[in-house]
This record gives structure tokens, sequence and C-alpha cells, in this order.
């Protein structure tokens, strides 16, 4: 790996632009709370640890908060059908689980006789429309009722403020201004975000970015999900990029990136680990996979690759 022969970086935004552990990870346990209550009478305040967070987002088939919401809530029904500690179950689980994601969880529950067709037919997940339950109540929790109602044009059933609100931006219009020495306008995002998600996070700080040559997929069809890399594709074609550095945190990202370069498309990943709640073992993790480039924050970006700071 040669720094220097990078001509654009493309970074995933939640854990890398934005540290979400205040606001994505809360409302994962939030909706599991509230729909494991609302549906099947179980009371629990904390569901997910941070252990098991990191734990469903390392198996490269998570990228989907939604997902690994409604992958929490199977697995606290399956405890109380199976009689079982609910953690101890998703643990054992999780150390054997592949990139499949839902339906790994779902085939799991159902070698164990949980009535996964039942809970399938009543959750509805994934709808079409995102209209099911999980997604209603994720959404609303996430935006709060002035955002939720602007993006969906429906009333939100909660008054508190949204969590996305606890979003802590970690990137700064210098950093980004610092890589347009190297990179001019070849600086994209590729993210599971909507656009409204991510703008009204990042805000004026978006439009530094090359917003034309982004993808925000929870826009797209569900199909084009991390890892499949044409997402990244899309924007590495768009920018003309024959050397791209893509910057996440997560399993998924590692394999885009690996995946679209298997494609063609020359993609080295950078792992970003220092933004969530456990960054020793997520570091662990990139190196345990081989990763070349592994960083505790993008702050530490433009040292890598030897451009001079202003």
């Amino acid at each position: 790996m040669k720094v220097d022969e990078f001509d654009s970086i493309i970074f995933d935004c939640d854990g890398v632009l934005i540290d979400v552990t205040k606001s994505y990870d809360t409302t994962i346990n939030k909706t599991i709370s509230f729909v494991l209550k609302e549906i099947a009478g179980i009371t629990v305040d904390t569901p997910l640890t941070n252990e098991i967070l990191l734990k469903f987002k390392s198996t490269g088939g998570f990228n989907d908060e939604i997902d690994i919401t409604y992958a929490g809530i199977l697995c606290f029904i399956g405890a109380k059908e199976f009689q079982t500690d609910p953690t101890e179950l998703i643990l054992s689980m999780l150390n054997e689980a592949d990139d499949s994601g839902i339906a790994y969880v779902e085939n799991f529950l159902n070698k164990i006789d949980v009535d996964i067709p039942r809970w399938k037919r009543e959750l509805d997940y994934p709808s079409a429309g995102k209209n099911d339950l999980i997604h209603a109540t994720f959404d609303q929790l996430f935006f709060g009722p002035e955002l939720y109602a602007k993006i969906f044009q429906k009333e939100s059933c909660f008054s508190e403020k949204g969590l996305i609100e606890n979003d802590k931006v970690v990137v700064s219009s210098e950093l980004i201004e610092t890589l347009k020495k190297k990179f001019n306008d070849k600086i994209a995002i590729v993210t599971g975000r909507g656009f409204n998600a991510i703008s009204s996070s990042l805000k004026e700080l978006l439009n530094q970015f090359n917003v034309e040559n982004s993808v925000f997929l929870e826009d797209e069809p569900r199909d084009l999900a991390k890892p499949n890399p044409q997402s990244l594709i899309r924007a590495i074609k768009g920018l003309n990029s024959k050397n791209c550095l893509y910057v996440g945190d997560s399993m998924e990202d590692m394999i885009l990136a690996q995946k679209a370069s298997e494609l063609g498309f020359k993609t080295t990943f950078c792992g970003i680990y220092g933004s969530g709640k456990l960054p020793e073992m997520k570091k662990k993790l990139f190196t345990e996979r081989g990763v070349a480039l592994i960083l505790e924050t993008i702050n530490q970006i433009p040292d890598t690759l030897m451009v001079q700071r202003s």
C-alpha cells in the first residue's frame, strides 16, 4: 500500500464522521424495549449491551441498525419461548454467525423451535413501504416529532426530542479542507443513512463533500445495502477514481471495499476504531482480519497520508 497513490477518499458516516453511540445505538435499545412490550409483554430496559451491539456489527451482515433491532426483538422472544437467558442466547448465536444478517438469526431461532413464521407475520419486517411497527418506532424515536413529520409527512406518536440530536459530529471543516489539497473534489460519502438524516447532523459541512457522487443507502432499494459493493462502485465511477481509500468502521465496510476491488475498482479499506464504546475490541477485530490501515480517528488521516496541514 502506497499512501501517495490514492486519488479519492470516500467515507462511511456512522462511527466515522459521526459518533452515534448515544443516538443510533440508544435508538436500537429503546425500539427493542418498546416493541417487545407492545407485542410480547416483555419488559427490558437495555436489551443489547455494547459488546453485543459490536458483535452484531462485526458479523458483516448487520450494517442496518434496524436489522439489529429486529434481530434483537426476535432473540428476546425466542429466549422467552425457549426459557433461557436472552443474553446467553444472543452471544451463543453471534459466536457462530455468518454475514447473512437477519436470515441467519431467523434460521438459528427456527432450529430451536421458536415460532419464527408467527413472529415474522406479526412484525411484518422488512415491509416494502417501511410502515411496519419496527421501522415506524425506530424512525419516530430517532428523528423526533418535527423532523419525523418533515421527512415522512406523518405525526409521531412520541413527544420527546429525537435521539439524532445526540449525534456527535467528529468531522470538521478544517479536516475536509486539508484533504482537498490532495483529493480536490474527489471526497464523497457512501453511508447507510438517508440524505435527510445525514444533512440534519452534518448541516453545512455536508456541502464540503461531493454530494452528487455520494450514496445514501437508506434512500436506495434494500438490495443495495452494504456489503453489496455497487454503491461504492457508483461513487468511484462518479469520481472517476482509479485508486480509492474507503474509510469505515465495520466489517461490512471492509467487505464492501474488498468486493469493489475484486470487481476491478481498486479500493483500500481504512478501519476507524475509536468512536465507539469498545475501541480496543474493534481495533483487535480489524487487526485479526489483516486490515492494512487502522486509525483511531479520521483526524489522523492527513498525517497518515502525509498531507500538509494549514
